[in-house]
């Protein structure tokens, strides 16, 4: 089932030339949404409705897009469908959809095809209660890891997925790693990452002007680290959460970020979880952000270890 939930939907739309693509998850009726954000620079859709202060509750959707603000036009798509098929707010006789959002940037050039609605839409009509794909599909397509010494040394990043349970509380995180730093064990040991030779600069290590792959020296070629790099993720659940608490949550999740990747939640990284708490079982909100940093932490893991 996807991510330990067998009310869930999970799908997803590649786009294999581009190198891009756009993951869905998609919560049953009545599911409370949350985010939290750590990164510094993020790209997201109803982050204020579905924040600590924001007035959303229920969401219908999350979408996690490539190709930085471009890949938001998926979102419109995905909630087309679900307007179209009657997942959303009734408002005035109207159905209107609260889908959550946010992206990374994995743009090759200018001239590169961006996400459409028509990604999000086909998305949602690839989503199911199957064990969802991972690796290099959808939003994890374009996904690179380990650029502090900049974009040249870096590797292949992925889609990943984890389920926790603990009794009956069950908490899945479906986490897309396109990290500046690099994917480390739990014991310190690199799983994945920068590959440039020892004694490189590296960041925070040393400051970006000093790093050729990120100034031109050398043989690099110019960037600019600040729009590169994100981990972005969907967490679900079946417990029984508040707003405050799923937002809490959603924050504390986020601790699976910092064990599993270093350094995380840099200001040139856009990183954000999103928590659908479906309300199925009661249960304390620390046990649900416990959960949810052990997923985060293993999902982000799951493509690397051998």
């Amino acid at each position: 089932m996807a991510l330990g939930l067998p009310s869930v939907l999970v799908g997803s739309w590649t786009d294999e030339v581009a190198e891009t693509g756009v993951t869905v998850v998609l919560p049953p009726a009545g599911t409370l949404g949350a985010i939290a954000v750590r990164g510094g620079a993020p790209g997201t859709r109803e982050a204020a409705a579905l924040g600590p202060t924001g007035a959303g509750v229920e969401c219908h959707g999350v979408v996690l897009c490539g190709n930085s603000v471009f890949g938001l036009a998926a979102a419109d798509g995905v909630v087309r469908w679900c307007a179209e098929h009657g997942r959303g707010l009734d408002i005035r006789d109207s159905i209107v959809p609260v889908v959550g959002a946010a992206v990374l940037y994995d743009i090759a050039g200018p001239d590169s095809p961006r996400p459409t609605a028509e990604a999000g839409w086909a998305a949602c009509e690839a989503a199911s209660a199957d064990e969802p794909a991972t690796g290099r599909v959808g939003v994890g397509r374009g996904c690179t890891i380990g650029k502090v010494a900049g974009r040249d040394f870096s590797v292949s990043g992925a889609l990943g997925t984890a389920v926790e349970r603990s009794g009956n509380v069950v908490v899945g995180a479906l986490v897309a790693v396109n990290a500046l730093g690099d994917v480390i064990d739990a014991d310190g040991t690199v799983l994945a990452g920068c590959t440039a030779p020892p004694g490189a600069e590296r960041y925070p290590y040393d400051p970006v002007e000093a790093i050729p792959g990120f100034t031109g020296r050398g043989t690099a070629k110019p960037e600019s680290p600040e729009r590169g790099n994100t981990t972005i993720g969907c967490l679900v659940t079946n417990a029984r959460l508040t707003k405050p608490e799923a937002c809490r949550a959603a924050d504390l999740a986020h601790t699976g970020i910092a064990r599993a990747i270093e350094p995380p939640h840099t200001n040139f990284d856009g990183d954000a979880l999103f928590l659908l708490a479906t309300g199925e079982v009661d249960t304390q909100p620390d046990l649900v952000a416990t959960l949810g940093a052990a997923a985060v932490a293993r999902a982000i893991r799951s493509e690397f270890v051998t």
